[in-house]
Formats: structure tokens, C-alpha cells, sequence
């Protein structure tokens, strides 16, 4: 059935040929065939491809657990290792630990804590249970953590340290599960969720103001694993040296997913180091998923060579600036593939595994996916996407959706782009006022609206400003308050936001100024701030 589904999906393609404005580049192969068909082997029917083979994500990930039990899934530096049979066995005995406390199908977790063996399983188990995860950042501070909880309403928070959540009214266990009542040994209802269901809730914004819920599909999540599978060539036989943290779409639902649809092995490593990735690479790590900022200390450090076995490296979640790149490469051989996805869409494009992977581009759309550009005043044009792994629109809030998504159902990524004469996308820009440091989304209203809840303070904004190792980091623009001193605001601010702040989203730069650049409806313009 779903193989007759996208049989569907690529005669519509066709028929839209020339709309796509990748469709006439001489990348693809086959002169009939959709943009993405460019990621597929030699040979592969793009009318055969099935991106939602398995039904849910347990559902492929238990089909690939059954064909081979005896091989590893899951391994540590310290030498801790996971069958595929064993991760079968714990999982489902993690979900019936969830069904014994009286969790039910559709009900929310929220889960914070590091990378480990017992997260990945309490994970796993969770969407086996079909329960709706809500990750959140493993270093929030307890307020930021209640807030979330707050605006998810979880039934259960699976945190590291129990003491970071206060909420009498929630009840909270960590990763191992030890506290959770054993299955009696009745039916759980393991791996009934259907594609529709869903499996991940991401909140874009923070603290203040209205978050904004991400509801990602089992669909939505598979496609876009089968996607990055295809495209990248990723086989039962890799071992992904896994250090992004798996509270992020990134490392969550591109390293482990992935990983797991695939059949592959991952090598869990619950800190980014050099060290630690070169000594995965020597235990026999084939690929490597970072963000820039990984591979700016990569280059700088002398586990660079030791990257040279890799079958691939991937860079994503913020540009990779060109001269990394080639840096990277000099340095180990490696040429990066640089790919774009956002978490409201997982993967929407990435350069070429075969072939020219060009730097300062993010390369063709993935299998499923469809881009077209849509001009914008003043010569820009607004990057659209639509697809399997595109969200329906967001949680309970019809006003973000409706301001998200065309009249003809496309979706707004807010990123400005370009194709060039081979049909690869490059980023010039976001419409949208987010600051991407070292991977991690910054959302400039609300360090903004802290700041101005401290009383020396009259008035705030905040930019991103250029970072050959961040991309981008946080510069906060004040307006004291007429009794408050400079100097010591600045002092007292700074204190202020690590008490309140992840420490990716505080402030690196402090700018204390007379006013904040406003239009006459008081919106900051922040094109006249000047970091």
C-alpha cells in the first residue's frame, strides 16, 4: 500500500515539472524523475520507493531487531554493549513498566537527561508504548524545565535528577525506570502505533511568551529516516559514532533514528570531545554527525586525522562555513556533506554522497521531499518545503499554523535560499529572527523578555553576531535603567540570565546602549543593531 502511495506521489511530481525549480538540473539522471531522485543508487526505480516502510518507527525498528538479535546495537567507550535481541527484550520491558503505572496510548513523557543506554531505552520503550515523547534539554535550569512541563502536561517526566521538577501534581522517575511498577505480564500493546500517530512533541521556544509545539508524526519521523538511509547509503554494517545530545531533532531523530531504521549500530557518547570521537573512529565508527561547532574543534585539534577511516562525516543545524570545510578536508580527508532540516520537517536537503558535495550549499531535496523558492521583495526568495516529513501544522495553535503554511499547503521555512545553475540550494539568510549557536535555536523574545524583568533594566534586544566557532552567539543590547551604573548592570545581568539560562542562550556580549532601535508600532529593528 504504501509502496502504490508513493508510486502516486511521483506521478504528481511529474506532473508538476517545472514548478520545482530543481526539476531541469543536470543532476538528475533520469529526465522524468523528481528532484530527489538524485540521492538515489544507480539503478533505483523512484516509483519503488517506499518511505514509510515499517508503518511506525518501532514497527522498522523491531523488523531490522528480529532479522539479526545477535548483533550489536548500542555500545559505550566504556565498553558497555547492547544486542539487537537484548534492546528487544529491554524496551518492551520498559513499556510495560509505562502500561503497569497506567500510562496510555497517545499520553505524554517528558525526558531529560543525558545520553545513555537507559535513556535510549526508556525512549525506545515510550514510543513502543505508544506515548508521545516531549525531550527536553538535559542542562535546563528547573525553571525552564517547569515551564515546559507546564505547557507539554506530561503524565510522567523521566529525568536525570528527580529534584530538578518540584510539581507535586507530576510524577517523575529517571531513566532507569527502577521507581515505575514491573508489567504484570498482561498485554502492553507493544508497536500499535500507526503512522499518524505521534511519536515526538518539540518545543521551539522557551520560557516566555507562547511555545510553540512541534507534533511529529511516526510518518513524519520515518520518511525522514528513510530518507537520510537512502540518500547517505546507510547500512546495517555502519556504526555512527553518536555525540550529539538526544534531546535535539538532530541527534534524536537523525543519529539514533536512523541508526535504528537501518539496522545500523551507534556509539553512544554522552559529551562532544575530540578524544571520545577519535576513539570511536579506532573502534570502528564509520560516520560521524555534527554541527559546525564540532568540526571547528575537530580542526583545531589533534584528533583531526583520526577522522580519516570515517565513510562519512555530516555537518547540519547551522551553516558550515565554507573555509571548515576545506579545512576539515585538508586536515583528515574528509569532505563534509552538508545538509538542511529544521525541526518542524527533520530532513529537507543535503548534498550528494555520491558525488560533487560543494561547499557553501546544502546540496538537492531528500527522497519525498519538494523545495521551490518564493520570491520576496528586495530580491530574496523564501525557501517552501512540503512532504512526508513535513508536520501537519502545530500543536493546538491554529494561528502559528495558519501564518506557517501557505494557501496551497506549503510550508514557510522563513530561511532565504537560492539554487544555482546545478540545482544546489544555498542559505543566504532567515526571515525569521532566530540565532543558531553552536546547533542550538535561539529565540532572541525571550532572553529579551527576561532581561527587561530585572530591574536595572529599561528596555532590551538581541541579535546574533558571527562566530567562526558558534556561527552565531548571543548579543545583548541594554538600556539601563537612569538610576542603575553601567558597569554594574552588565555585572548583575550576566549573573541574572546564568541563574535563569541554558548557558547556550545567554548573553556573550553585552552592549549597553541609550535605546533600542523601534519602528512606530514598537517592533525592534534589528537590522540597525549593530553587534
Amino acid at each position: 500500500m504504501a509502496a502504490v502511495r508513493w508510486r502516486r506521489l511521483w506521478t504528481w511530481l511529474r506532473s508538476r515539472k517545472g514548478h520545482d525549480r530543481r526539476d531541469d538540473t543536470s543532476a538528475v539522471s533520469q529526465p522524468d524523475a523528481p528532484a530527489w531522485a538524485a540521492h538515489l543508487p544507480a539503478g533505483t526505480d523512484p516509483a519503488g520507493v517506499d518511505l514509510l516502510a515499517g508503518g511506525s518507527l518501532p514497527g522498522a525498528w523491531t523488523s531490522a531487531w528480529r532479522a539479526d538479535g545477535t548483533r550489536t546495537v548500542l555500545s559505550t567507550l566504556d565498553g558497555a554493549r547492547v544486542s539487537a535481541a537484548e534492546l528487544e527484550e529491554r524496551t518492551a520491558a520498559a513499556a510495560g513498566r509505562y502500561a503497569a503505572t497506567g500510562l496510555l496510548p497517545g499520553e505524554r513523557i517528558l525526558l531529560s537527561a543525558g545520553t545513555s543506554v537507559d535513556l535510549v531505552v526508556a525512549y525506545v520503550g515510550a514510543l513502543r508504548a505508544g506515548l508521545a515523547v516531549v525531550p527536553a534539554n538535559s542542562a535546563y535550569t528547573p525553571a525552564e524545565l517547569a515551564s515546559l512541563a507546564q505547557a507539554a502536561g506530561p503524565a510522567l517526566a523521566v529525568v536525570d535528577d528527580p529534584a530538578r521538577l518540584t510539581d507535586p501534581a507530576l510524577r517523575v522517575t529517571t531513566p532507569d525506570l527502577a521507581n515505575l511498577p514491573a508489567t504484570t505480564g498482561a498485554d502492553v500493546g507493544l508497536d500499535r502505533a500507526d503512522t499518524n500517530d505521534t511519536a515526538l512533541i518539540i518545543y521551539t521556544s522557551g520560557t516566555t511568551g507562547r511555545p510553540k509545539g512541534v507534533p511529529l508524526s511516526h510518518g513524519n519521523l520515518l520518511a525522514s529516516a528513510h530518507a537520510v538511509r537512502l540518500a547517505w547509503r546507510w547500512e546495517p554494517a555502519d556504526t555512527l559514532a553518536l555525540c550529539l545530545p538526544l534531546f535535539h531533532v538532530h541527534g534524536l531523530g537523525v543519529g539514533l533514528h536512523g541508526t535504528l531504521v537501518s539496522g545500523a549500530a551507534a556509539t553512544l557518547i554522552p559529551r562532544f570531545d575530540p578524544a571520545a570521537v577519535a576513539e570511536a573512529v579506532q573502534r570502528g565508527a564509520t560516520l560521524l554527525f555534527g554541527v559546525p561547532t564540532m568540526y571547528h574543534r575537530l580542526a583545531e585539534s589533534p584528533q583531526l586525522k583520526d577522522l580519516a577511516p570515517l565513510r562519512l562525516a555530516v555537518s547540519g543545524s547551522a551553516p558550515l562555513p565554507a573555509e571548515l570545510h576545506e579545512a576539515v578536508h585538508a586536515g583528515c580527508g574528509q569532505a563534509v556533506l552538508e545538509r538542511y532540516g529544521m525541526t518542524e520537517t527533520v530532513m529537507l536537503v543535503s548534498n550528494p554522497y555520491e558525488g560533487e558535495r560543494r561547499p557553501g550549499t546544502v546540496g538537492f531535496p531528500l527522497p519525498g521531499v519538494e523545495v521551490r523558492l518564493e520570491p520576496r521583495e528586495g530580491g530574496t526568495a523564501e525557501i517552501q518545503v512540503r512532504g512526508p516529513n513535513v508536520i501537519a501544522g502545530y500543536l493546538d495553535n491554529p494561528e502559528a499554523t495558519a501564518e506557517a503554511y501557505t494557501s496551497d499547503g506549503w510550508f514557510r521555512t522563513g530561511d532565504l535560499g537560492s539554487f544555482d545553475a546545478d540545482g544546489y540550494l544555498s542559505i543566504s539568510g532567515r526571515a525569521k529572527e532566530l540565532i543558531i549557536t553552536g546547533g542550538y535555536n535561539v529565540y532572541p523574545r525571550e532572553v529579551e523578555e527576561l532581561l527587561r524583568s530585572h530591574p536595572a533594566v529599561a528596555d532590551a534586544a538581541v541579535a546574533g553576531a558571527p562566530s567562526a566557532q558558534w556561527g552565531e552567539t548571543v548579543v545583548a543590547f541594554v538600556v539601563p535603567d537612569d538610576a542603575a551604573d553601567s558597569e554594574t548592570v552588565v555585572a548583575e545581568l550576566d549573573a541574572w540570565c546564568a541563574e535563569r539560562l541554558v548557558a547556550y542562550k545567554r548573553p556573550r556580549e553585552w552592549r549597553v546602549v541609550d535605546a533600542i532601535p523601534r519602528n512606530a508600532l514598537g517592533k525592534i529593528l534589528r537590522h540597525e543593531l549593530t553587534p
